[in-house]
């Protein structure tokens, strides 16, 4: 019978999230059913789970892999045996679902699943933060704090793809020097921890031209050092609060520097009929780009679908919250 993990009230996914057995979908003739693979463990996915955020859904997940394992009469794009993944929130902690062809992007099937599973949310928001809110140049500097997060490692790999120069910023931690020498090896041009880029002068000597544009995903002191190192008409994105500490402008940065401030939200870009056309083109260069291995998936486990309490647990922890991605596998489920 396919399975669906659901909750009746918020709270901590590990304690609150059940399984529940449920009729096969049955498909319209311009839908395909979809079997899962994986299911990535999302921030966003255990905030709902959790209660923080204003809206919920019955069935968390808002990414993951499948394969189409039946199509309706009318459809035409797509056919049986194809990897997809969701372009809609269609709640992908279930083993099977029912879409409609439009709502699915096929994948190459020799992608690696957790490159696939992880495709949808965190790539594509980085490359609209660096393709379509500034024009940038190969040369000019990206500075971005959390970045080994899932969206800092992509960051630092776009940029390098795309011949931008990125500067990282970590928190200290006792394993530094590893965690250095790992986002340089996916083409950071400079890793700096949080003091460290406080009091850096290699902006002032002219090593680096000062960033055009800083990517915050922490907030409060963190974004305020991003600010203070912009270039004048430079931009500052803001695409997440995990300190959820407000940011300080003074005067001077927005009148004498004319820097900008601007919020991210992914599912409103991606829900704005203007930006339908922009779609293709992101899709392409990004299936690309992992194909090509210049896009790896950030630091991930997969986790059994039937031990879900072990990957909800692992998720909100530490280390799950900083960067390693755990990943629902379907795979070892009976069909």
């Amino acid at each position: 019978m396919p399975t669906k993990l659901v909750f009746a009230k918020p709270g901590n996914p590990a304690e609150v999230l059940r399984t529940e057995e449920y009729d096969m979908p049955q498909i319209e003739p311009n839908e395909v059913l979809v079997q899962m693979i994986a299911a990535p463990v999302n921030l966003i996915d255990l905030n709902i789970v959790l209660g923080i955020y204003p809206f919920t859904y019955e069935i968390p997940g808002f990414e993951g892999v499948g394969k189409i394992i039946k199509v309706g009469s009318k459809v035409q794009k797509v056919q049986i045996d194809d990897i997809v993944v969701p372009t809609i929130y269609a709640g992908t902690w279930r083993t099977h679902l029912a879409l409609k062809e439009d709502d699915v992007l096929p994948l190459p099937k020799e992608i690696d699943i957790s490159e696939a599973a992880t495709f949808f949310i965190n790539p594509a928001t980085v490359y609209i933060m660096l393709k379509h809110y500034i024009d940038l140049k190969p040369g000019d500097v990206v500075l971005h704090n959390g970045a080994n997060s899932t969206c800092g490692i992509y960051t630092i790999q776009l940029c390098k793809a795309w011949g931008l120069k990125s500067i990282s910023v970590v928190r200290d931690r006792p394993d530094i020097k590893e965690l250095k020498e790992y986002l340089k090896s996916l083409g950071a041009t400079y890793v700096f921890t949080e003091k460290e880029i406080k009091e850096t002068d290699i902006f002032k000597t002219g090593q680096l031209e000062n960033p055009k544009l800083g990517l915050n995903c922490i907030g409060g002191e963190s974004a305020n050092t991003i600010l203070s190192h912009l270039s004048d008409e430079g931009l500052l994105i803001t695409y997440g609060a995990m300190t959820l500490e407000p940011i300080s402008v003074s005067i001077t940065t927005l009148v004498f520097k004319n820097i900008r401030l601007d919020g991210f939200n992914f599912f409103k870009w991606f829900g704005r009929p203007e930006n339908e056309n922009k779609k293709p083109e992101m899709y392409k260069t990004l299936i690309d780009l992992i194909m090509k291995g210049d896009f790896k998936a950030a630091p991930h486990e997969f986790v059994d679908f039937q031990n879900y309490k072990e990957a909800m647990s692992k998720s909100v922890s530490k280390d799950g919250m900083i960067g390693k991605k755990y990943i629902l596998d379907f795979r070892s489920l009976k069909n």
